[in-house]
């Protein structure tokens, strides 16, 4: 006797499933049972996916997977349907998963088994391997999703998508406690309003949820004659939903019952020992899980609450002036930080726009920043200057730390010193002029009204609460109508794995291309360049990317850019920083980002290097780069002017062949549209200027006479 009589028989078919060709093989009898027409043969997995139940295909994947890493047989049942959906019979499956290379093929038999009888579970089965298979798979499955959900919402999205191994539920509810009223946190398979009989239930009622609350013991009631006649007063609720089964679970955590899990089933449940287990093992992990979201969740309001006693809104308005401002904590912890932003109405009538970050992303770093924050709105409501601001507000800090104590440090880091960067601008409105004092922080980037986007050097000190005597210089600038100036905190560049550079380069490409937007709207652009939705409650793979805490601080004055306004730029040199030099150049590069002429901009780098170098070799004071392009009525025209404080003039030198220096006045001769030297009343100041064009005869003060300098000195500048 051949052995597929003997298979054919017993109601036995053969099937071979091959991933690599996307085609199942199967023979008369497996064809018979799975419902499909004609004979033994090969058929696409599409087709013979659509036979077997939703639910059931979704386990079998978990099965197989288990299977293929233990090396033994993968055993379920499959209920098959029909083109409507309708089940015709339920089949075992036993195969053997053979890995070739990274595909997999499945070599098995396909046995029809006795239909279940009405009342018991259509999943129940004499040999219980598959079933625990299946089982542990599901419960593997949930136990991870249940531990990754972050909120209340989260865990109940997580609790309405677990598909159980042959008897998942159709609706879901989750009851809580409030006193004594039973409440319902969140379902699932409901239509909307169909809660609001049991949203507010006294814990005495007769009703499953309450019982299970003052009992802690599971109810299972596996027909609707039992739900009837355990709790006729609440039967006429329950009837119009058309269940067939129910399982009330208590959701139990460290011995307190918190609330009660409903899972309804369209099915007869018998709810056998197995299934009591997965039901008891789903509720514990529920429990758990809930815990863990309502903890999550108040740390969160938590940090809402914190953000908003501390982040100002910005107000009242400021005449002639818009401003934007974006605050989005660090995805960790309580999403709280040391970053904030302030804007402060002066006394004089003018307004400070104050942004910070103190060192560190937790609840003491959060305090300190209100501190902090409250110090410098109480000394620019004095009135004071900007560098006087940053100075108090450094010794305010700094006299934090010593109140602490010395001993206190060694306790840990959480009494250790903090340090912070802050930037305070006071701001003209009339007039657009602003005074910019800067403390360690990041330097403000200005929009110009025809698009360019420039880092504006501010001089700066330590951050404050480092030296409580730091000095802070001032810098001077006048926004003009249609500029706009950006101000931010280092998370805004360096998130997403970006250093300073790299980061500001990301950014000032959003600013040039965006120069159309609203303030408001170009903000939600920056912080959306960065990491996504501007929404600090974002999950995910959004969330992870924030290192640092941002702030971000827009200003732009009102009204028509000046047709064919200036571009200018300026930056102090110091004597103790001669690696500005490297910054004056980039700045200068920046001004003509789009200039014509290459080699033009190559030779005003030169001529600036030369320039400021001279000043800090051949004197012992500092100097100060004031760099303008101007539009004409048919050409483009730049002058530089370098100004220092001392009162001897360059001249002129005939360098030999060898001679390291003496050449700067030469190269200016040669390179330059127009120069000079200009005495002023302490100092000097020389400039030269290029031509975008082609360069016009250059006039009497273009080439001091050499006769008119005062006596050669091998020591001066050239």
């Amino acid at each position: 006797m051949r052995t597929e009589d003997v298979l054919a028989a017993i109601a036995t078919g053969l099937w071979r499933w091959d991933n690599a060709s996307g085609t199942v093989t199967l023979d008369a009898e497996a064809a018979r049972l799975l419902g499909m027409p004609g004979e033994s043969g090969g058929f696409p997995q599409s087709a013979v996916r659509s036979r077997f139940h939703p639910v059931d295909w979704n386990e079998i994947n978990g099965i197989v997977n288990l299977a293929v890493a233990e090396g033994t047989l993968a055993e379920a049942r499959l209920r098959v349907v029909d083109e409507a959906g309708h089940v015709l019979r339920t089949v075992r499956s036993r195969s053997k998963p053979l890995m070739r290379g990274t595909d997999l093929e499945l070599v098995g038999t396909l046995q029809e088994v006795a239909e279940p009888q009405p009342g018991t579970t259509a999943a129940q089965s004499p040999i219980t391997g598959d079933w625990r298979r299946s089982r542990e798979a599901f419960l593997l499955d949930a136990g991870r999703a249940l531990a990754e959900a972050r909120s209340t919402a989260e865990v109940l999205r997580v609790a309405a998508s677990l598909s159980m191994p042959g008897f998942s539920p159709d609706g879901l509810a989750v009851f809580g406690v409030a006193g004594d009223r039973l409440t319902i946190v969140g379902h699932h398979g409901h239509k909307p309003g169909d809660d609001h009989p049991f949203s507010d239930m006294p814990l005495d009622a007769d009703y499953p949820a309450a019982e299970v609350v003052r009992t802690g013991r599971a109810s299972y009631l596996p027909t609707p004659l039992e739900y009837r006649r355990r709790y006729p007063t609440s039967w006429p609720l329950a009837k119009d939903f058309g269940r067939q089964s129910w399982a009330f679970l208590p959701l139990i955590v460290a011995g307190r019952t918190m609330g009660a899990w409903m899972a309804a089933f369209k099915h007869p449940v018998a709810f056998t020992p197995d299934e009591r287990s997965v039901l008891t093992t789903v509720a514990r992990m529920l429990a758990q899980a809930l815990a863990r979201a309502e903890v999550a969740d108040s740390e969160r309001e938590l940090s809402l609450g914190l953000q908003r006693s501390m982040m100002p809104v910005l107000g009242p308005e400021v005449p002639g002036m818009s401003v934007a401002a974006r605050y989005i904590p660090t995805g960790g912890g309580l999403q709280v930080g040391g970053d904030w932003y302030d804007m402060i109405p002066m006394p004089t009538g003018r307004v400070a726009l104050v942004i910070g970050d103190v060192q560190g992303h937790d609840v003491r770093a959060a305090g300190l920043m209100g501190q902090l924050r409250i110090a410098l709105r109480a000394y620019a409501s004095e009135g004071h200057r900007p560098d006087a601001v940053l100075s108090r507000a450094s010794r305010f800090l700094h006299g934090l730390h010593d109140f602490s104590g010395a001993d206190a440090y060694e306790e840990g880091d959480h009494s250790s010193p903090r340090f912070a960067t802050c930037l305070y601008l006071e701001v003209d409105p009339p007039t657009g002029r602003i005074e910019i004092a800067r403390a360690g922080h990041p330097e403000p980037v200005v929009r110009t009204s025809d698009g360019t986007v420039l880092v504006r050097p501010a001089e700066g000190g330590l951050p404050l609460g480092i030296d409580p005597d730091t000095d802070y210089p001032t810098t001077r600038l006048v926004l003009e109508p249609g500029e706009t100036m950006m101000i931010c905190t280092d998370g805004l560049l360096e998130t997403g794995g970006h250093d300073l550079d790299t980061g500001w380069a990301r950014l000032r490409k959003v600013l040039e291309d965006h120069a159309d937007q609203s303030l408001e709207e170009l903000a939600d652009t920056l912080v959306h360049a960065v990491h996504g939705p501007a929404s600090h409650s974002t999950t995910g793979p959004l969330a992870d990317r924030r290192e640092d805490d941002i702030a971000v601080l827009l200003i732009s004055r009102d009204g028509t850019p000046t047709p064919r306004a200036p571009r200018r730029t300026a930056m102090g040199v110091a004597q103790a920083e001669p690696e500005r030099i490297a910054a004056a150049r980039q700045q200068l590069r920046e001004l003509l980002h789009d200039w014509t002429d290459r080699e033009q901009i190559d030779s005003a780098v030169l001529m600036v290097s030369e320039m400021l170098t001279n000043v800090l070799v051949h004197t012992d004071r500092n100097a100060l780069l004031v760099a303008e392009v101007t539009c004409g009525d048919a050409d483009r025209r730049l002058r530089v002017e370098v100004a220092d404080a001392d009162d001897e003039l360059p001249h002129r030198r005939w360098p030999g062949e060898l001679a390291s220096s003496g050449r700067g006045l030469l190269l200016m001769e040669m390179l330059a549209d127009a120069w000079g030297v200009d005495p002023r009343g302490e100092g000097k100041s020389i400039w030269f200027e290029l031509y975008e064009s082609a360069a016009p005869e250059a006039g009497p003060d273009a080439d001091p006479d050499p006769d008119a300098d005062p006596d050669p000195d091998p020591d001066s500048p050239a």
